[in-house]
């Protein structure tokens, strides 16, 4: 059974940033659909910043919607005629929707990754009264806001550059809503140590191999990590939390619950209009992001 959608066969989508060729965006969304009765199609293409809006002007009108991952979100923010409210607070659109007000030449942002986050959080049963984020980027906003989403008490950004961690919550004091105190530091050193000794949840949204910076303090077990990286899995500050006996959980849920917004979103327009079957469409496209 399908939702009711103007949508022709024909339909494109598709998952933009660099790298992408590791993303499991394409057989996640491609589960949606099939499950959904919908012969749309959608692919990975690598973008960088500097060239998501001549690319943007390249679409012709068969392009529905863009999925957006890294460096593309904060750039996808500008160049949006019209953005939802959680893309306005975060400064940070993860999704593009044609837009018909503009006549098919814009594009309404949309932030999926907040609420993604927050169901996934709350999946794992995570504490988020203090709340670790590592790192500064456009990942780690959304993070920000997920705990607070989900009852943090108090966020602590913590960043190889202190001052990257500072601009980050100074931006969210004004912008990002919510009650939880916002804190910052250094990623490196005692101070990490002891941030992350005091927390019940930290969250990751560094890159590749640069969780080596953080030292891990004793007592490690006590605190679960949620890693937003998949691919490859564990990645290698989860691998050391494991070793040190933590819980480690990856992104691949939040990777799945995000997308289901972007389905939304793609074929109503609305992020919180449920699909026809939605249990069953979320079924099929975590069984296809776990899979392989």
């Amino acid at each position: 059974m399908t939702d009711s959608v103007t949508a022709p066969a024909g339909t494109r989508l598709a998952v933009l940033g660099s790298p992408i060729a590791h993303s499991r965006s394409p057989r996640i969304h491609a589960a949606a659909y099939q499950a959904l009765g919908l012969p749309w199609e959608y692919e990975a293409i690598r973008c960088e910043a500097d060239d998501l809006e001549a690319t943007l002007a390249r679409l012709g009108d068969e392009w529905r919607g863009l999925s957006l991952t890294m460096p593309l979100k904060e750039e996808a923010h500008r160049l949006a005629a019209r953005l939802d409210p959680v893309a306005t607070d975060s400064g940070v659109v993860n999704t593009l929707l044609r837009d018909p007000s503009t006549g098919g030449s814009g594009w309404v942002g949309f932030n999926t990754d907040v609420v993604g986050l927050a169901a996934a959080l709350m999946g794992v049963g995570s504490d988020a009264r203090e709340t670790i984020v590592l790192g500064a980027g456009a990942t780690a906003i959304s993070a920000v806001l997920s705990a607070r989403q989900i009852g943090a008490e108090r966020v602590t950004v913590l960043a190889r550059r202190p001052e990257a961690a500072a601009a980050l919550v100074d931006r969210l004091r004004v912008s990002g809503g919510g009650t939880a105190e916002l804190a910052s530091g250094g990623l490196t050193g005692p101070e990490g140590r002891a941030a992350v000794a005091s927390a019940t949840l930290v969250i990751s949204t560094l890159p590749g191999t640069a969780g080596a910076a953080l030292e891990l303090p004793q007592g490690i077990e006590q605190v679960p990590l949620v890693d937003v990286a998949y691919d490859p899995w564990p990645s290698p500050l989860a691998e050391r939390w494991r070793q040190a006996g933590g819980r480690a959980e990856s992104g691949i849920d939040m990777l799945v619950f995000q997308a289901l917004v972007q389905v939304r979103i793609f074929v109503s327009g609305d992020p919180t209009a449920q699909l026809s079957g939605e249990p069953a469409v979320l079924a099929a496209m975590r069984a296809a992001g776990v899979g392989g």
